[in-house]
């Protein structure tokens, strides 16, 4: 590692969408995504930074898509939390296919395929250089990945979140609707709030403002970003608690 490659951050919790990893594939899992993303955090890890990482599940199923045709929404998003583990078996695979040693915990138990959600045990895994993935959400029905993301960045001391999705930051208006739309490159929370800008849901975005934790929201397709973030460049969108927004 050089000067010029040293990291910005030394714990991150990394939030993925599901869809991120569906690439041009109408549903499930793109390999080659899914090859790609490994091959970011590879890269990350190998700067000697903890990466932990929650991902979502829509690309197999979105629990309030289920509650939206009639389906009991308890129900609905048990079901997503366990599209979640699939696709965090998937991603464990993939790493360590790159030489990475991963854990998958889970907040429901399934000790046959993962380890349940020890904050504690989370935390050694992390010190010993193993990326952690948290799966099945919280555990809970009602709450999103998003949230779950911003309370395990919490629980382990990460020093940013990084919101990663198929567009390069946070704009007023969807860019692919919108021509138009200019993209933040910096914004509070409490503007993320009143513009219900769709950032994350309004109950990470408050949790994540109440323990000041920075978010930074950026485009995962394009190679390198995730490396690039780290070391501090200048993509994507933070959020964070100044009332400075450009």
């Amino acid at each position: 590692m050089t000067q010029a490659e040293k990291p910005l951050y030394h714990r991150i919790l990394l939030k993925l969408s599901g869809e991120a990893l569906m690439g041009k594939e109408p549903y499930g899992i793109d390999s080659q995504v899914l090859g790609e993303v490994a091959d970011q955090i590879r890269e990350v890890h190998d700067l000697g930074v903890q990466v932990a990482v929650v991902i979502g599940g829509g690309n197999i199923f979105r629990g309030v898509s289920g509650a939206s045709r009639g389906m009991d929404r308890s129900t609905a998003d048990y079901m997503g939390m366990l599209a979640t583990v699939m696709n965090g078996l998937a991603l464990q695979q993939a790493l360590e296919k790159v030489g990475i040693p991963t854990r998958v915990q889970t907040a429901i138990d399934m000790k046959e395929v993962a380890e349940p959600y020890i904050r504690r045990r989370a935390l050694r895994h992390l010190e010993k250089d193993r990326v952690v993935i948290f799966a099945a959400g919280t555990g809970l029905p009602f709450f999103t990945t998003d949230t779950t993301a911003a309370l395990r960045a919490i629980e382990i001391g990460a020093e940013v979140l990084m919101k990663a999705t198929r567009v390069d930051g946070v704009y007023p208006t969807d860019p692919e609707k919108d021509p138009t739309a200019i993209k933040y490159d910096r914004i509070n929370y409490s503007e993320v709030l009143q513009k219900n800008l769709g950032v994350m849901d309004a109950t990470a975005i408050s949790l994540a403002r109440d323990q000041n934790m920075r978010i930074i929201v950026f485009n995962l397709l394009k190679k390198g970003n995730i490396k690039r973030v780290i070391l501090g460049n200048p993509i994507g969108t933070v959020v964070e608690g100044s009332d400075h927004v450009e």
